[in-house]
């Protein structure tokens, strides 16, 4: 007779506990296994989403926000001449659409880079589980106040640094992000990231970007070829972009 396998409690949790978005949150926190158990309820919902179908569209009404489970996706906002600048490239971990609930419109757009899998969390269950639970509550205003953070560097990353500094910079960045949740390190990382996506998240020309990635290659510091990133020279990289990982803020949990 087949009996269909039990997930002990201990397997639930690591596996909740192995999720990008529990391995980000553990950046802030300690999560105990309470709240991770609280986190998979979050969790259980999920949908995939095609590349070229908007997760959420500048000027709607949302009442859901997301945690990005797998794929990448990118914020945008386009202007009255068509073109567009993307403000931030999300990965696996991260929350979408949390300013656009609290502020009820939603001032930008999102759509995904890859195919994406998301957990949809309507607006009064996501702060009823903050009422409720404040630690977790701490771990997303930690993880809004990192993306502003980073917004931040992104806008001195196009008004001062020059176009090689500014790549430098921004590979160096999602490196950091992705090594959070076991994606990335200091040899390289997978990027599905396109020259003219790129080209529009640095305020460059795609021929540019092209010529950009050039330098770095040549000078043997980084090369991006065929989805892959590899720091040749990391610490030289470094250096060069003048990279200082402290307001992305991982170092280790605020809270245990």
């Amino acid at each position: 007779m087949f009996l269909p396998k039990v997930q002990k409690r201990g397997d639930s949790m690591k596996t909740i506990l192995n999720t990008p978005i529990a391995l980000k949150l553990s950046a802030c926190i300690g999560l105990s296994e309470h709240e991770l158990e609280i986190l998979g309820q979050l969790l259980k919902q999920s949908r995939k989403i095609r590349v070229g179908q908007d997760l959420v569209q500048q000027g709607e009404t949302n009442q859901a926000a997301f945690i990005l489970m797998s794929g990448w996706v990118c914020s945008y906002k386009i202007q009255a001449d068509g073109t567009r600048q993307i403000v931030d490239f999300q990965i696996p971990g991260d929350f979408l659409g949390v300013r656009s609930v609290l502020f009820h419109t939603s001032d930008h757009n999102i759509e995904p880079v890859t195919e994406v899998e998301v957990c949809e969390i309507l607006i009064p269950r996501l702060l009823d589980t903050f009422a409720q639970h404040p630690r977790l509550a701490m771990a997303l205003l930690w993880a809004l106040s990192r993306d502003e953070a980073m917004v931040v560097e992104h806008l001195v990353n196009i008004g001062r640094r020059n176009p090689a500094e500014r790549m430098a910079h921004f590979l160096l960045e999602l490196s950091a992000r992705l090594s959070l949740i076991g994606a990335g390190s200091k040899t390289g990382f997978t990027c599905p990231l396109t020259q003219p996506l790129l080209a529009d998240a640095l305020g460059l020309s795609a021929v540019h970007v092209n010529r950009v990635l050039r330098q770095l290659r040549e000078v043997g510091m980084a090369t991006f070829r065929d989805g892959q990133v590899v720091f040749d020279n990391y610490d030289r990289l470094v250096a060069f972009a003048d990279f200082d990982s402290s307001y992305l803020d991982q170092a280790g949990p605020l809270l245990t």
